[in-house]
């Protein structure tokens, strides 16, 4: 058996003796397997879920503020525009690709919303609607151009980092920008649409059931396969501690305004790819592309058509980030989308535990990744320091995942779980 690139942390069997020991010990054989795991390198959301306590404590003790609900509103509500790219940018690493044009893509989104929808007076859906439609032909004209000429998708992203963002230019023209109507939908969503309070937690109810009986579907599965299920008291602590922390977490948000649309709409995001990457064929098919494209091809997947899919996704995301960064500022201007927001993109997606090397990572990734990254902006601010120092710290923290990264991986090597 292999290990599940999607979840690695979890303690499902992988190898005839992490069956044994499920079988015959059930939870106590489980928890071993998850340290033994850890022991052999896949560390999973380990290092993220550390990385976050060690931010927010250093910053709650320089500020207490920083840990207030109101700020943690804030932070969310930041988190999301940048996040939904980056779970773009998760599934092109998937793969082993890059995608640099991302930032390009998202302000040139942003851009046609403002044109059709102020200037030429397009209803907001139609207008959103065309500007995502862009977003999924430039990923559609990516993979074109990788599958039949065979050209590194570094240097086709990289042009179209410089051709879109000169459309964008283009299509904003001399004023260069669009202020949206802060009456419309789109700014209303991006600023003051919040998740009504007993809805909040309807919402964390149904995620706690929708896991619980996600982990039933899956150990079921794994007992008609005649493999070793998932033992019921393992199953019942994940779902009591995933309870704890959502509600938890609901309850102080709404002490502040509450639970942001927009972020649920990013985290319904996430939870679709999840699924999409760990409980389809078309997921297990980008895992194998990977991890190793020839033999993907010899088992029969079409390979080229999990390229194709891939750069549409990551186009597609890039746009509806680009989108909801327009209605967060109430504008479409000729900054949208440039600055470090390819770059925040691409290390949120590295942090979030993504491999560079392809087929290892999860939609997670992005929701870890932004949230790291927004806590040390958030942080910084709060203490009155430049940008230079989040950059400085955020080039700092990337490098330390990828180091981990590639440490892991000769771990995991060494112990035949790559």
């Amino acid at each position: 058996m292999t290990t599940n690139p999607a979840s690695p942390a979890i303690p499902v069997a992988t190898d005839l003796q992490d069956e044994r020991l499920i079988r015959t010990e059930g939870f106590k054989g489980a928890v071993k397997v998850g340290i033994n795991r850890v022991r052999g390198g896949d560390l999973g959301v380990l290092p993220i879920i550390v990385g976050l306590l060690v931010i927010w404590t250093i910053f709650q003790l320089l500020n207490p503020f920083f840990l207030s609900s109101a700020n943690l509103v804030n932070l969310l509500l930041e988190s999301a525009a940048v996040g939904v790219i980056a779970l773009g940018i998760v599934c092109v690493l998937l793969v082993g690709e890059i995608d640099l044009s991302v930032g390009s893509v998202s302000g040139l989104s942003a851009a046609i919303v403002g044109v059709t929808f102020v200037k030429q007076d397009w209803p907001v859906g139609l207008a959103i609607l065309a500007a995502i439609a862009v977003g999924a032909a430039i990923g559609l004209l990516y993979s074109f151009v990788y599958t039949k000429f065979g050209v590194p998708s570094f240097v086709i992203t990289l042009a179209g980092l410089l051709g879109f963002l000169g459309l964008q230019l283009f299509v904003l023209g001399v004023e260069g920008t669009i202020n949206l109507p802060f009456d419309s939908f789109l700014v209303w969503f991006g600023q003051q649409a919040f998740v009504p309070v007993w809805l909040s937690y309807v919402l964390a109810v149904l995620g706690v059931a929708g896991f619980f009986l996600s982990q039933l579907s899956l150990s079921r599965q794994r007992v008609k396969a005649g493999l070793s299920g998932r033992p019921m008291r393992l199953v019942v602590v994940q779902t009591i501690v995933l309870a704890v922390i959502l509600l938890f977490a609901v309850w102080y948000l709404n002490q502040a305004r509450g639970v942001g649309w927009m972020f649920v709409f990013f985290a319904a995001l996430v939870l679709v790819m999840h699924y999409a990457f760990t409980r389809t064929k078309w997921g297990r098919s980008v895992y194998a592309v990977g991890g190793n494209r020839e033999a993907a091809r010899r088992a029969g997947i079409s390979v080229n058509r999990i390229y194709v899919s891939i750069f549409m996704l990551c186009s597609t995301f890039a746009a509806v980030g680009g989108i909801l960064a327009a209605g967060r500022l109430a504008a479409s201007a000729q900054s949208s989308g440039t600055g470090d927001v390819n770059l925040n993109a691409i290390a949120a997606a590295v942090i979030g535990g993504t491999s560079l090397f392809g087929g290892r990572g999860s939609a997670f990734s992005a929701l870890l990744g932004i949230l790291v990254i927004q806590s040390i902006s958030s942080g910084l601010t709060l203490l009155n320091l430049e940008s230079s120092f989040r950059y400085m710290i955020t080039g700092l923290v990337l490098l330390l995942a990828v180091i981990l990264d590639a440490v892991s991986r000769k771990s995991r090597t060494s112990h035949g779980r790559a």
